[in-house]
């Protein structure tokens, strides 16, 4: 009848093993079990509330949630919120997203206006030099809101180094622009340009600009620079 014990037996003979020889398996099933970068935006994205939105292609998403993260641990970044405007897309699209990551919700998806000296219906040229009339990729803090000869409108800090931190000085802000409009497009065959502004629709500016005032993240997407420099970012 000893074989019946067997199992009993062996049962305390491994919990009383030293610790050294379990340590290894315990702390390799930690290691496993620890989510990475990617993993966590992944876990973001695949959790978005599109709330009857269509939702932003991974690519520009991933890169801009991966600087967010950065800048917010930094303090740089004040607010749960993430602005994404992805210029890989046709401009007579709603290319931009504003994101609330305290609820994973997309709030607005709007059009949006690229610079224009940065291309036609495509964005395909960007600068961060003054006069140049085009748009600056990467990320921004938001600023505060002023009014100017667009109405109501919101400055911007670019947080890149030699990518768009002249955007205070250039005047770059969001502001409403008549041009951006279906109505614009379907007698142009595209959006209309701005001055190197994200220009978006007046019925949408004061809605978004009060929501996403006062350090909140914006980032402008191009596949030309799909990686966020975080050597570069300003904090």
């Amino acid at each position: 009848m000893i074989y019946k014990f067997f199992p009993l037996f062996a049962f305390f003979m491994i919990s009383f093993l030293p610790n050294e020889s379990k340590g290894p398996q315990n702390k390799l099933v930690a290691y496993t079990a620890a989510p990475t970068l990617e993993m966590k935006v992944e876990s973001v994205y695949h959790s978005l509330n599109a709330n009857h939105f269509v939702l932003p292609q991974y690519e520009c998403f991933s890169n801009g949630l991966k600087g967010y993260y950065q800048l917010k641990e930094s303090g740089v970044i004040q607010k749960e919120l993430l602005t994404v405007i992805d210029f890989s897309l046709s401009s007579n699209i709603k290319r931009l997203w504003v994101i609330d990551l305290s609820t994973n919700t997309v709030l607005f998806q709007s059009l949006v206006a690229h610079g224009r000296n940065t291309g036609e219906e495509f964005a395909n040229s960007f600068s961060n030099q003054a006069e140049s009339y085009k748009s600056s990729l990467g990320f921004y803090a938001t600023g505060e809101i002023y009014n100017g000869k667009h109405g109501k409108s919101l400055k911007l800090d670019g947080l890149e180094k030699g990518i768009n931190d002249n955007a205070r000085e250039r005047a770059v802000v969001i502001h409403g622009a008549d041009y951006v409009s279906q109505n614009f497009i379907k007698g142009n065959k595209r959006l209309g340009r701005s001055q190197g502004c994200p220009a978006i629709p007046v019925e949408l500016n004061e809605k978004i600009i009060n929501v996403i005032k006062d350090k909140s993240c914006l980032f402008i997407y191009h596949p030309s620079r799909n990686l966020y420099s975080s050597s570069k970012l300003i904090s």
